[in-house]
């Protein structure tokens, strides 16, 4: 009898051990040795994106202009905005209506053609040095519409002025901090963006 008894108590911890280990021995959420997460916004878009947008679930962001044009790449853009900052301030400071119409809206290059005229209605004259490249960072993303993507950046620049005027001429150092919005059709063969909006931003 205490044989049998012996017998039954063994299988019954056999299985209360095997339970506990198949409990214990699983893996829950996060572990202190896993890698942490980290979160970005330039990744390529990821498979279940390329699922919602498939199914029509609305995209935000980077991931909405990524999933209209799978060739959008932020690095790229960020580099070419930097070109186009120079660019658009030089050719600003020199009164280069021509390069302009090339990189702005109407409504910008309305406003830029209006202190460009007084500038020269007042005889002055104006170029532009820059101390160091300037620093782009991606200030916002989406997309409106069915294709119009529109992106905004965050500017910090220091550039010399050199002005000349009828009191003679000058020289300033200036530093500037400003959002620039820049948009393009994703589905358009022009894969030039066109500068929107200029807004001041803290430095």
């Amino acid at each position: 009898m205490q044989i049998l008894e012996l017998i039954i108590f063994a299988g019954l911890a056999a299985i209360v051990l095997y339970q506990l280990y198949a409990v214990l021995g699983r893996r829950v959420g996060r572990q202190p040795e896993d890698a942490p997460a980290v979160p970005t916004t330039t990744a390529p878009l990821s498979v279940s994106d390329q699922q919602q947008a498939e199914e029509g679930v609305a995209l935000s962001g980077l991931a909405a202009v990524k999933a209209r044009d799978p060739g959008f790449d932020i690095g790229s853009f960020l580099g070419g905005s930097k070109s186009a900052y120079e660019m658009i301030v030089k050719a600003f400071a020199a009164g280069d209506r021509a390069q302009l119409r090339n990189l702005l809206a109407a409504p910008v290059m309305a406003g830029f053609d209006t202190a460009i005229a007084k500038r020269e209605a007042e005889a002055r004259t104006e170029t532009v040095e820059f101390l160091h490249p300037p620093r782009a960072d991606l200030e916002k993303a989406e997309v409106v519409g069915a294709d119009l993507a529109r992106l905004t950046v965050r500017f910090l620049a220091e550039f010399r002025s050199r002005t000349k005027g009828p009191e003679g001429e000058g020289v300033e150092d200036r530093r500037t901090a400003e959002l620039w919005t820049f948009e393009r059709h994703l589905k358009s063969r022009d894969p030039n963006w066109l500068l929107t909006h200029v807004d001041a931003a803290e430095a």
